[in-house]
C-alpha cells in the first residue's frame, strides 16, 4: 500500500518526538526534546502553540484528570496543566549512569511506562538505561526488562496484554507478555542488516505495530506476528514517532528531526523536523490516559 504524506505543521523541530492525539481537545501534542518545548496543534483551527520547559522534555502522556498532562523530562517526572501553565514535580529520576528519560507511553491500564537513553561524556552509548513504570498511586517501579542504550518504541497491544519496546541501537523490536508482572523479552521484528534504526511506535485498532525508522525515510507497519505489512515513505530521512489522530483516528501523524544534520544535509532534506500526516487506510485507538491524580501533589 502507498499513502502520500502531507505537511501538517512546518515545525522545523531539532528533535521532534512523543506525538499523541487528544480526543477531548481534538489536538496533537508533541515535544521538541532538544529545544525543551511542548507543542500543541489544533488541525481544525490551524493553530499551533508551544510552551518552554525547565529542561528537555522526552515524552508526554494524557491524563484522566481534565486539562493535565504527564511529562517525562530529562531528569524528572511532572504534571503540567497547559491552560494554567502550571508544573507540579512528581519524581526525580535516577540519572547517575549518565542517562536521561527518553520514549514513554501509557498502558491500557492507565500506568505510564518510560525508558532511558545513555548520554556518555565520551565514547559510544552503553546499554545502562532501565525501563520504569509509574502507577496510578504515583509509585515508581523499575521493570525487569533488559537495559537499553536508547530505550524506544514503547507501545501496547489493543487488549493491553503485550508490550512492544526496543533498544534502537540493537535494531531489534521486542515484545513481552504484559500485566502486573512481565513475561520475558522476545524478538518481534529483527531490523539488523536494514537501513536505519527503530524509533517510536504506535498500535492500530487491528493490532498492527507502526514503527518510525530513523535514518531510513519510512514508517513500517508490522502485523501482530511480526511480519512487515506496509511501508510509508516520509519526506525526510529521520522520522521519529507515529500517532493516530483526527476524526475517526484515521490519520497517521509522524514527527521528525534534523538532529545531527549539518547545513549541507539540511539543504537536501528541507522538511527535516516537520510534522507529517498520512491516511493509511487503517484506524487507530484512543490514546490511553494516566490514571493518577495531579491533586495528590501540592502546587509549586
Amino acid at each position: 500500500m502507498s499513502a502520500r504524506a502531507t505537511l501538517a505543521v512546518p515545525a522545523g523541530n531539532q528533535l521532534g518526538e512523543g506525538v499523541l492525539w487528544c480526543v477531548r481537545e481534538q489536538a496533537l501534542y508533541w515535544t521538541d526534546i532538544a529545544a525543551a518545548q511542548l507543542w500543541r496543534h489544533h488541525p481544525a483551527e490551524g493553530t499551533t502553540r508551544r510552551w518552554p520547559m525547565p529542561e528537555r522534555l522526552a515524552a508526554i502522556a494524557l491524563c484522566e484528570a481534565e486539562g493535565w498532562l504527564l511529562l517525562a523530562l530529562a531528569s524528572r517526572l511532572a504534571f503540567f496543566h497547559p491552560g494554567r501553565n502550571e508544573l507540579r514535580e512528581l519524581h526525580r529520576i535516577d540519572t547517575s549512569a549518565g542517562t536521561r528519560a527518553n520514549d514513554g507511553a501509557c498502558d491500557r491500564q492507565g500506568r505510564f511506562v518510560f525508558g532511558m537513553l545513555h548520554e556518555p561524556a565520551q565514547g559510544p552509548k552503553q546499554a545502562v538505561g532501565r525501563f520504569h513504570r509509574l502507577h496510578a498511586d504515583l509509585s515508581l517501579e523499575t521493570l525487569p526488562l533488559p537495559p537499553a542504550a536508547i530505550a524506544n518504541g514503547i507501545a501496547f497491544s489493543p487488549d493491553g496484554s503485550t508490550m512492544y519496546f526496543c533498544d534502537s541501537q540493537q535494531k531489534v523490536l521486542q515484545r513481552c507478555d504484559y500485566g502486573n508482572t512481565l513475561g520475558p523479552a522476545m524478538p518481534f521484528a529483527d531490523l539488523r542488516g536494514e537501513d536505519g534504526e527503530p524509533d517510536g511506535s504506535a498500535v492500530d485498532a487491528e493490532g498492527g505495530v507502526w514503527n518510525a525508522r530513523w535514518g531510513a525515510t519510512r514508517v513500517v507497519r508490522y502485523l501482530p506476528d511480526g511480519r512487515e505489512d506496509i511501508h510509508l515513505s516520509t519526506p525526510t530521512t529521520q522520522p521519529t514517532r507515529p500517532a493516530f489522530g483526527g476524526p475517526g483516528l484515521t490519520t497517521l501523524f509522524v514527527t521528525s528531526a534534523h538532529d545531527g544534520m549539518d547545513a549541507a544535509t539540511r539543504t537536501h532534506d528541507p522538511h527535516a523536523g516537520d510534522l507529517f500526516a498520512f491516511v493509511p487506510g487503517v484506524a487507530g485507538l484512543p490514546e490511553p490516559r494516566f490514571a493518577g491524580n495531579p491533586d495528590a501533589l501540592p502546587p509549586r
